[in-house]
């Protein structure tokens, strides 16, 4: 059934395509528009592909302490933290951003990630009092570029924006709540607006009327592979300890004891992993697919997680996962695409403007 947002979107110029499950705005027209609006003014996109998991009961937060990377039991009301959930070998079943509120915890993952998070806590509940649930608000929109808090202060009438990252405050738009978090999807200054769905389709007319170019997951892909941000599911999963990802900022190593630390402390203290998450400049016009094998020479090193065309290298880059000793920027490497090796170089992440030989 096609919601209002979905209509509404669509009046806006949106093509609808499926992403990885979830039916997001792909491209409002223009996609080199998109990215020169979010590099330079402010773009507004639907966080449909973000979902919410909500802790309830008196243990939330010391259970969720035992089992998250970072440190919640620090968080007072209106703040947050970047963490993630490791299986007990500390790999990566998901990142998360954790929002502290009076009454409960919010979990933000990916959408794709969600159940596989939520079936992962589930597993080590036994006589703790917590639920854990969705909640009746959802992320709706997002809003990244260096006008972002601009534009969201001017379309919810808000003179003071959360300040601290993942920090957030609570208004009413329209009559509805919306809590309005300090959270970027590039590592940058974006805003992240939860609440109601019904409200969704106002919120995004009023940052478009604020001054934000509509923007699809087609442009916000490259946004984020640009700024080497990985997505678990995608470039890192149960198959990736949480250090190869280079996501250090979702760990705690004073915080004490929680599930996987034994690994990450092990790993800490041998002062590097066997593998890290790179960046590709990759030669020529073809995007690799996920999956394809990077090698140097005849031997194989790594492999590709995500390849876009990026206006910011002015070619195709991509993000893999290889080799410690062949990762270093400026190591040349092939990638198999169609039957063929592709050259490809070695790149320092976040991307900078650069050319594959």
């Amino acid at each position: 059934m096609t919601s209002d947002f979905e209509r509404a979107l669509r009046a806006r110029g949106a093509e609808l395509e499926p992403v990885h499950g979830v039916t997001l705005p792909a491209r409002f027209g223009d996609p080199g528009r998109e990215w020169r609006a979010a590099r330079e003014g402010g773009v507004v996109f639907a966080a449909g592909f973000r979902a919410l998991l909500a802790a309830t009961g008196e243990d939330r937060i010391t259970f969720l302490q035992g089992m998250l990377s970072n440190d919640v039991k620090a968080l007072a009301p209106g703040h947050g933290v970047y963490a993630a959930m490791l299986t007990q070998q500390g790999k990566v079943v998901a990142d998360l951003r954790v929002y502290a509120m009076p009454d409960r915890l919010l979990l933000d993952v990916v959408a794709w990630r969600r159940t596989i998070l939520h079936e992962a806590l589930e597993r080590f509940l036994v006589a703790d009092d917590v639920e854990l649930g969705a909640p009746d608000e959802e992320p709706l929109i997002g809003l990244e570029g260096p006008l972002a808090r601009a534009i969201a202060g001017e379309a919810l009438g808000l003179a003071a924006l959360p300040q601290q990252r993942y920090a957030h405050v609570h208004t009413v738009f329209e009559s509805a709540a919306v809590t309005v978090v300090a959270a970027s999807e590039l590592d940058r200054e974006g805003i992240l607006l939860i609440g109601s769905p019904d409200v969704a389709p106002a919120l995004f007319e009023a940052c478009v009327e604020a001054g934000a170019q509509p923007c699809g997951m087609q442009t916000l892909d490259v946004l984020r592979v640009e700024a080497g941000v990985p997505w678990a599911g995608v470039d890192m999963d149960e198959s990736t300890l949480i250090m190869e990802t280079g996501r250090t900022a979702a760990i705690s190593y004073t915080k004490g004891c929680y599930l996987g630390q034994e690994v990450v402390e092990r790993v800490s203290a041998r002062g590097h992993v066997n593998r890290r998450l790179s960046g590709l400049v990759v030669g020529g016009d073809t995007l690799p697919a996920p999956g394809a094998r990077v090698r140097v020479g005849d031997h194989e090193v790594g492999s590709l997680t995500s390849a876009v065309q990026s206006p910011e290298v002015g070619g195709v880059i991509g993000l893999a996962m290889l080799r410690l000793k062949e990762c270093s920027p400026g190591q040349q490497v092939t990638v198999d695409a169609g039957g063929s090796a592709i050259a490809a170089t070695v790149a320092a992440l976040p991307f900078a403007a650069a050319t594959s030989d």
